[in-house]
C-alpha cells in the first residue's frame, strides 16, 4: 500500500470519527422545548411537595393561613401568621411568613428553588437552591424543601 492510499484510508477514518462525534452531540444536545417539558416535570413534582409540607407545617402552628403561590414569582406556597403582642411601647403587631416556590423557566436552563422566612418581624433567611436543568438532582430539592421548613418550624417554636 502506498502513501497515497494510506492518506485516503487515514482521511476517511478521520471523517468517520468526526461523524460519530456529531452524531453523538446532536443526541446529547436537549432542545429548548425538551428543557421546557424538562421544568414543568420538575415543577410540578416540587411545587406539590412545598404545599404539602407547608400545609403540614400550618396544621402543627394554629393561626397560620396558607396560600398557593402561582405566578409570575413562580409556583409553590407560603403560611403566614399575624400576631399582637404587649410591650413597653404597648400594642405591638408582628408578621411571621414562610414563602418557597420553583422560579419560571429562564434562559439560565435551570431548575431555582427560592425561600424567603420571617418570624416575628424578623427576617431568618432568603435562599436559592439550583441546578442546571440537564443535571437536577430531585432528591437534592426535595431534601431542601424538607431542611427549610424543619429549620423554620424548630425557629417559630423557639419564640
Amino acid at each position: 500500500m502506498n502513501f497515497n492510499e494510506r492518506l485516503e484510508k487515514a482521511i476517511q477514518r478521520g471523517r468517520r470519527i468526526g461523524d460519530a462525534r456529531a452524531r453523538a452531540e446532536d443526541e446529547k444536545a436537549v432542545t429548548e422545548k425538551d428543557l421546557q417539558r424538562l421544568h414543568s416535570q420538575y415543577r410540578l413534582e416540587l411545587s406539590e411537595r412545598i404545599e404539602q409540607c407547608l400545609r403540614q407545617l400550618a396544621e402543627h402552628f394554629p393561626g397560620f393561613r396558607f396560600e398557593t403561590i402561582v405566578g409570575e414569582k413562580g409556583w409553590g406556597a407560603a403560611v403566614s401568621r399575624d400576631d399582637i403582642g404587649v410591650g413597653r411601647s404597648g400594642r405591638d403587631n408582628y408578621f411571621s411568613r414562610l414563602e418557597m416556590s420553583i422560579r419560571p423557566f429562564s434562559s439560565y436552563h435551570v431548575l431555582d428553588l427560592a425561600a424567603k422566612a420571617t418570624v416575628r418581624n424578623r427576617e431568618l433567611f432568603n435562599r436559592s437552591h439550583y441546578q442546571r436543568l440537564t443535571e437536577v438532582d430531585p432528591a437534592s430539592f426535595t431534601g431542601m424543601i424538607d431542611i427549610w421548613v424543619l429549620e423554620y418550624a424548630e425557629l417559630y417554636a423557639n419564640i
